[in-house]
């Protein structure tokens, strides 16, 4: 189910005009408009000068390739089943910690090689006998070769697997349908007064001249609008829900591009052998951890035995319900973000026998939900965050912005805080989620600032399945460029990471928007090692 206020007047000042760093309002002199072409027909965001900068920053690092020619025919687009890889030297001699690299050759349906790059690749090292995994970092040449480096973390034959995600014609479409459909999926509000009631579109922007409700958020001033309803005024909203997801987006042409067993996450396979023999280190070097930065490091860790080891910090395992409750014993652990956070909730409140769940009449997957160990003072909550928000019905009361929520937390080393939010900013412009993620950092700042004792971890987003339908709203490529966004927003800061994107994509099972258990084990034993780290 990822799938996914006032009659404001119309001179009310949008985007982050509202607060500024120093939360006071500042003269049109200072701020600068952005110049790309408005994803909106209401107000473009005044941005401070330093926010433009960081923002034109941000984009510039995740620019795609373009393709040579706007137009390429089907049969010139890069086909995985004609491409191939080579492992560069595979017979010499590797020992754990040493570097692997890989050559992928791309071509087309006509076996010609490829002369431009942009295409989307996945890659991965891993022992199914060990249960042993990790990623790969890919370098595009941009002449239709792609390097991938590894490196080898554990003894034994090792297996490299590379496949297309999408091609670079596909990633084109994608980048159009971001930038021109932001409306392809839509969402909707019920109004409600007595007996009476009426339901409207709601979005991000809306297009024409309707009337509409504006319910930009007076804090963060993040906007959302529902058109108004015919009778009803807009003070009568009683909910918010995902309305559905646009048809007939793609040309006869572009769908092409988008085919199941041809050319969405398909296998690259190698024209050599696929695997190398990887010898023991002559000694055990206990400083092998990198103590860098956590959401540089790449790849931040490794499965062994089926369980995830951070290069960045030891992880504990917490296999025993006791060693939980241990952990978590007075502490209150708040829970924001999507369905993918709502698994941490319903992991721990499952795996720990004392902690029940308290029942607050919620709606199902939706929330917020409770679960409370009153012998051990825990509390656990979840709340998903503001729209957009592809949840069935969310009551308009329970629509909190993660920012607002975080404002009203004392914080201190008994709280601890969790976040993840991606999925539901993949169909909207980068620009909607930096400001997003803009605010959320403001208020964990602030709230580092007043209490810098507070824990609060980051969950990454992950990889999921994909098919010709999912990859226009939420393929892995929208979630990569908005999780390489959060990174770079959030280095610098107190906050731990869970890299649950290695860990989905390290692992042996097949992807999945909602991982399966033995991985959401792992990042529950990440999010606790940061929460109680051990004493070494």
């Amino acid at each position: 189910n990822l799938f996914p206020p006032q009659h404001l007047d119309d001179d009310t000042v949008s985007g982050s005009n509202w607060i500024t760093e120093n939360n006071v309002g500042r003269s049109l002199s200072q701020t600068t408009k952005s110049d790309r072409k408005p994803y909106c027909g209401y107000k473009q965001q005044t941005l401070s000068k330093r926010e433009q900068v960081e923002q034109e920053s941000l984009l510039a690092a995740i620019q795609w390739p373009k393709l040579p020619d706007s137009k390429i025919a089907f049969v010139q687009s890069t086909d995985p089943a004609h491409s191939d890889f080579v492992i560069v030297k595979p017979s010499r001699f590797f020992k754990v910690g040493d570097q692997l690299e890989v050559l992928v050759h791309m071509k087309d349906f006509q076996g010609k090689p490829k002369q431009y790059g942009g295409d989307y690749l996945q890659a991965r090292i891993h022992s199914p006998l060990l249960k042993a995994g990790a990623t790969g970092k890919i370098v595009d040449c941009h002449n239709g070769l792609y390097k991938v480096f590894f490196t080898l973390f554990w003894p034994g034959e090792v297996k490299v697997s590379v496949s297309l995600v999408h091609p670079s014609e596909a990633i084109q479409v994608l980048l159009r349908l971001r930038e021109e459909r932001p409306d392809r999926v839509y969402f909707k509000s019920s109004f409600k007064s007595g007996r009476y009631s009426e339901t409207t579109e709601c979005n991000i922007c809306l297009p024409g001249d309707l009337p509409v409700c504006n319910f930009t958020d007076l804090y963060t001033g993040e906007p959302w609008f529902c058109y108004k309803p015919r009778k009803l005024s807009c003070a009568s909203r009683i909910s918010h829900a995902k309305g559905g997801y646009q048809k007939g987006l793609l040309t006869r042409e572009e769908s092409l591009f988008f085919q199941s067993d041809v050319n969405i996450k398909r296998p690259i396979l190698s024209s050599g052998p696929d695997s190398v023999i990887v010898k023991p280190k002559a000694f055990i070097d206990s400083s092998s951890i990198d103590r860098a930065e956590d959401s540089m490091v790449s790849p931040s860790g490794y499965y062994y035995e089926d369980q995830w080891r951070s290069r960045t910090h030891w992880i504990h395992h917490f296999n025993k319900s006791d060693d939980i409750t241990k952990c978590l014993q007075g502490k209150v652990i708040h829970l924001f973000g999507d369905s993918t956070m709502r698994q941490w909730f319903e992991y721990l409140t499952a795996f720990v026998p004392d902690l029940v769940e308290f029942n607050l009449g919620s709606p199902k997957n939706v929330g917020p939900f409770m679960s409370v160990d009153l012998k051990h003072n825990i509390l656990l909550k979840f709340r998903c965050h503001g729209p957009p928000i592809r949840f069935s019905t969310v009551f308009s009361s329970e629509l909190h912005y993660i920012a607002n929520e975080l404002n009203g937390i004392v914080g201190g080393r008994n709280t601890v805080i969790a976040i993840t939010i991606w999925s539901h900013f993949s169909t909207f412009p980068v620009e909607v989620y930096i400001r997003r993620l803009r605010n959320i950092r403001r208020s964990i700042i602030q709230l580092l600032d007043r209490s810098p004792k507070t824990s609060i971890i980051i969950r990454t987003a992950n990889v999921q399945e994909l098919g010709p339908e999912v990859s226009l709203f939420n393929s892995d490529w929208y979630s990569f460029q908005l999780d390489s966004v959060m990174r770079k927003m959030f280095s610098g800061i107190a906050v731990h990471f869970v890299d649950a994107w290695e860990m989905s994509l390290a692992h042996y099972l097949p992807h999945n928007l909602h991982p399966k258990e033995i991985i959401v084990k792992n990042q529950i034993n990440a999010f606790l090692s940061f929460v109680c780290p051990l004493q070494t």
